[in-house]
């Protein structure tokens, strides 16, 4: 397994610099945003498609570091009622695919979008209860209607290039947990799997010894971010909690680099269902904390994810 980072927490520093400052970490991969929601500072798409040899070009700075590219990410909502973020994350997407294949990156991150209720909504719609009957009518409309169409066709042009999607079960998207990812791998195929981040599972009460299991051989690639339950005020509210993530006090949960959400026996624990379940690739850095700078954050994850990932293959079973 490789130790690796998601550049976008450097986005206000040149590619180079950060790249550097990687290396010296101790660092074995990157993982660079394209656009929508993780923006493009790194790696702008629209740019390197227009001359083949500044994609090599761009790929050797990087490898000439030591370091792979383990994912492009775009995460956008090409299922948007708003026609037109919906058009633009589409063209995000549609490019970083054609990146990822030219640049030989196996792996694309993203989200799997959230319709609105119908042909007219404004904003998505999240269904989060079976109750009143409503909401189901609007998750089968969502699922039927623009889910599964969008991705039954944009999922095989992925297929084609040779890129796996590897979906964040993200709630606020239709895909939010294990069971949701693989509807949406039954229905579109393979190409589709996980982007296993546990942050946004630990809120929902999810194991993440368990679900790992369960998506076994559906796990593409993988987000190292934590998650501080605040157990006082899940007490008091539970864990859905729409408050702005800047009132950490009042919140259920808040997002925290490896080590400050989760113990390492935790951590290890994850390390060792993902080697059971045949994950073998790159334990990429998301760093989101807020009670945290960039810089010391993503210092204390590095170190925290150096002591717990297992780097090299299993030795033969000589003692059996």
């Amino acid at each position: 397994m490789k130790l690796g980072v998601l550049t976008v927490l450097f986005q206000d520093r040149p590619l180079d610099v950060a790249l550097d400052q990687l290396v010296k970490m101790g660092v074995q991969a990157v993982e660079l945003g394209t656009g929508s929601y993780p923006g493009n500072a790194h790696c702008n798409p629209t740019e390197l498609l227009k001359d083949s040899a500044a994609v090599k070009t761009f790929r050797k700075n990087i490898e000439d570091r030591g370091l792979m590219i383990s994912a492009l990410s775009c995460h956008g909502n090409p299922v948007s009622p708003d026609k037109a973020f919906a058009a633009e994350s589409d063209r995000v997407y549609r490019e970083t695919v054609r990146l990822a294949s030219e640049m030989e990156v196996g792996v694309v991150n993203l989200f799997s979008g959230c319709p609105g209720d119908s042909d007219d909504a404004k904003f998505p719609n999240w269904v989060t209860c079976a109750w009143p009957p409503e909401y189901l009518q609007v998750l089968k409309w969502q699922w039927e209607e623009k889910v599964i169409p969008y991705w039954q066709e944009a999922g095989p042009f992925a297929e084609k290039a040779g890129v796996k999607l590897a979906f964040e079960m993200h709630p606020g998207f239709v895909v939010y947990n294990p069971e949701t990812l693989l509807r949406l791998r039954e229905a579109v195929g393979p190409v589709v799997g996980a982007n296993y981040d546990p942050s946004h599972l630990f809120w929902q009460g999810i194991d993440p010894v368990a679900s790992i299991h369960a998506l076994a051989g559906a796990i593409h690639h993988f987000h190292a971010k934590d998650t501080y339950i605040d157990q006082r005020n899940v007490a008091v509210n539970g864990v859905l909690d729409t408050k702005p993530y800047s009132k950490l006090p009042q919140r259920s949960w808040t997002f925290r680099t490896v080590g400050y959400g989760h113990d390492q026996i935790t951590w290890r624990s994850i390390v060792s269902a993902l080697r059971l379940t045949g994950y073998d690739y790159v334990m990429s850095i998301e760093h989101e904390d807020p009670l945290a700078s960039i810089d010391e954050g993503l210092a204390k994850a590095v170190s925290f994810l150096k002591d717990v990932l297992l780097f090299e293959q299993p030795a033969t079973m000589w003692w059996a």
